[in-house]
């Protein structure tokens, strides 16, 4: 053995000991960090698409680096104790149960073996919509709803809305699912019938009439075949055929002869065999197996079809002596105020007649004179199905296209405007259904495929897309953003591979996807391949930047704001003419600007107001009521600017104004011009303008425009703001 080694084994002994010595020294012993563990999750259960609020618990959450589901991290995570994590679930690609995983710098990595699960809803069997919420069904039995649920209505134990599905509690398995004005009711395979919601009337059919968040079973023992759910009550199909009703019955709609409610099952009165039963908001009905249709209840709009306006408390046959192979009802039933109650059926060859209320020409016949006995839907389509809301009726073709008429104030008959119609018009977006299902103000389809579309008032949540949720939520889809890009009714986002993504509303194809569907809840690829470096979304059209400094617009081009010589919209990304290279993008209600790498600016579209910054009227006339430009024209001033700032306000009637355009330099001057009612040139005037500069010699560092209002942040970190002040000092 050499001398070397043997002075290295004993400088190796001697610092082991030192450091021995020098730990016993220093501090007492420990004995390992106790590990992490992790117990459970609440919510057990999410969508594909995640975004829902859970709560991990186990022991030993300190240090906490990593929590993820299904390999996934937990979005917004929260270490709320030692004992409890919070956040929101990732998007999922595959179905399934999976682990959940919290790691510690200090205690290492705890696992929850399969404790979460990932559900796709791709294998819907049912979709039901009810006053403001809305249930489906998967293959399996399992119930999900969203939507209103102040009662209790969506069967989670909760009273809180949800703006996506959230699971029926109880474990049960359904065959079919209906929805009332605010409650639910669910059929078991074996026959036996649950409710949830509201119970004031006794619509829950327990023998009570207090409310639950979870089902109840519906007394009696009884066996149904098919449920029916309406405004406040609810009614069962034996298989023989006997009707029973429960719940209110203050217009004779349980159909037992009086008026007096019945919180548990009552058998209608007349000993009809039925094969099918319907319930509106204040009146029911019926078809035996000969097709004809009995109905009772309120009878205020002559919705029972009888030929008056009289109220019956048991079955009346409907006039006409028509055959009918399916019913519908609807109506509103408000708080003592009960309107727009109607009935229509199917013949067994597909015609529709409705009969009842038809203010907003919800009877489809072309005009809007109620009627008391049945008339025919106008247009000679044959459907399959029917289904009917507050003030709109949708049927369903044998083809699988769905058309919808009557109120569309909220966009519930789906063809891309808030027009009404007396008589059937085309839901927008060349969708193949195979059911369709009508809430009190708005719809749904289900595609053959098991796809869930739905459209119109959304306040609830009641579409599932979380529109209408006044909290943030997650974006659903998975993808990750470099940059958003958000306009007045849609969102754009870049990925950082430069891909760009779009949803919200579409009916100028402003999401780029090559269609013109009337909204996307979801982000989906704009066409075309190209990889943009920079996104800018105006009122309804888009525009994207190129890495090379392509500019490509799409979308609504009414006044060239596409920039591509014409005034045709665009689906799908065009060009803008004049082979210009921009270094940065800005968009407005109805015109776009575009900075060059020298400081050039260009602005083309409306300019009705001076927007465009040309000193006068664009080039071209759009038309006799619009002063526009369809390519890009130069900034007047020679000015040289390092930002651009286009404004304007495209509200939901398709109205643009308040339009105006700032831009800085590079000493920091700012510049603004077109509209100015509010002040928001900052010029010391409520005139329009050419460009002027704004008041008060400041220098400014960064420059943005609101709505109406423009503000800018000095060298110094001073801000400053003009123009509209309506919201507050």
């Amino acid at each position: 053995m050499s001398p070397h080694t043997n002075l290295a084994r004993a400088t190796a002994i001697v610092s082991s000991l030192l450091g021995g010595l020098l730990v016993a020294g220093c501090k007492d012993e420990v004995g390992p960090a106790a590990p992490i563990t992790v117990t459970a999750v609440s919510p057990a259960t999410d969508l594909l698409g995640g975004g829902t609020g859970v709560t991990i618990t186990g022991t030993n959450f300190v240090d906490v680096t990593s929590v993820t589901i299904g390999g996934n991290e937990l979005g917004g995570r929260t270490v709320v104790s030692p004992t409890q994590i919070t956040g929101t679930t990732p998007a999922a690609t595959s179905p399934g149960a999976t682990d959940v995983v919290v790691t510690s710098s200090s205690h290492g990595r705890g696992t929850c073996k399969g404790c979460f699960s990932y559900i796709s809803l791709g294998l819907r069997q049912q979709l039901v919509a009810g006053g403001a919420h809305t249930c489906e069904l998967t293959s399996t039995g399992a119930a999900y709803c969203w939507g209103a649920n102040n009662y209790g209505q969506l069967g989670d134990g909760s009273t809180t809305n949800s703006a996506t599905p959230v699971p029926v509690k109880g474990g049960l398995s359904f065959s079919a699912v209906a929805t009332g004005g605010q409650h639910t009711c669910g059929l078991t395979s074996a026959g036996a019938a649950y409710c949830w919601g509201d119970n004031t009337k006794g619509q829950l059919g327990n023998a009570s009439t207090t409310n639950s968040a979870t089902p109840v079973a519906v007394a009696g023992g009884l066996s149904f075949g098919a449920l029916a759910a309406s405004g406040g009550h609810t009614c069962g199909l034996t298989s023989p055929g006997a009707a029973y009703c429960w719940g209110d019955n203050a217009e004779g709609q349980l159909g037992i002869g009086s008026t007096t409610n019945s919180s548990v099952p009552a058998v209608v009165a007349g000993e009809l065999t039925f094969s099918a039963l319907v319930t509106g908001r204040v009146h029911s009905c019926g078809f035996t197996s000969s097709g004809t249709a009995y109905c009772w209840g309120d009878n205020r709009f002559g919705q029972l079809g009888d030929g008056s306006t009289t109220n019956r408390a048991t079955p009346v046959a409907v006039a006409g002596g028509l055959s009918f192979g399916a019913l519908a009802a609807g109506g509103v039933s408000d708080p003592g105020v009960s309107y727009a109650l109607r009935t229509c059926g199917l013949t067994n060859a597909g015609a529709a007649y409705c009969w009842g209320d038809n203010w907003n020409g919800q009877l489809g016949n072309g005009s809007t004179t109620n009627s008391a006995v049945p008339v025919a839907v106008a247009g000679g389509l044959r459907f399959s199905a029917l289904a009917t809301g507050n003030f709109h009726t949708c049927g369903l073709t044998n083809a699988g296209a769905a058309y919808c008429w009557g109120d569309n104030n909220h966009g519930q008959l789906g063809t891309g405007s808030t027009t009404r119609s007396a008589t059937p018009v085309s839901v927008q977006g060349s969708l193949s259904f195979s059911a369709v299902a009508t809430g009190g103000e708005h719809s749904c389809g289900l595609t053959r495929s098991g796809a869930a579309y739905c459209w119109g008032a959304n306040w609830s949540g009641q579409l599932g897309d979380a529109r209408a949720s006044w909290a943030p939520t997650p974006v659903s889809g998975g993808l990750t953003f470099s940059a958003l890009a958000p306009g007045s009714y849609q969102t754009c986002g870049l990925t950082g591979a430069g891909a760009a993504y779009c949803w919200g509303w579409n009916s100028y194809g402003q999401l780029g996807t090559g269609s013109t569907n009337f909204a996307i809840p979801s982000p989906m690829a704009v066409a075309g391949g190209q990889s943009f470096n920079a996104l800018a979304n105006g009122g309804v059209h888009t525009c994207g930047l190129t890495g090379a400094g392509a500019a490509y617009c799409w979308g609504d081009n009414s006044v060239g704001q596409l920039g591509s010589g014409l005034t045709t919209s665009s689906a799908t990304p065009v060009a803008v003419a004049g082979g210009l290279s921009f270094g940065a993008l800005t968009a407005g209600g109805e015109h776009t600007c575009a900075l060059t790498n020298a400081g050039a600016a260009y602005c083309w579209g409306d300019n009705r107001v001076g927007q465009l910054g040309n000193g006068g009227s664009a080039p071209d006339v759009c038309n006799v009521y619009y002063s526009c430009s369809t390519t890009p024209v130069a900034v007047a001033g020679g000015l040289s600017f390092r930002v651009l700032a286009a404004s304007g306000i495209y509200d939901a009637t398709g109205n643009s104004y308040g339009s105006y355009t700032c831009g800085l330099t590079n000493s920091g001057a700012a510049y603004c011009w077109g509209d100015n009612s509010y002040g928001q040139l900052g010029d010391g005037w409520t005139t329009n303008n050419a460009m002027r500069q704004v008041a008060g010699s400041l220098s400014f560092r960064a420059l943005t425009t609101g709505g109406q209002h423009t503000c800018g942040l000095t060298n110094a970190g001073a801000a400053y703001c003009w123009g509209y002040n309506d919201a507050g000092p």
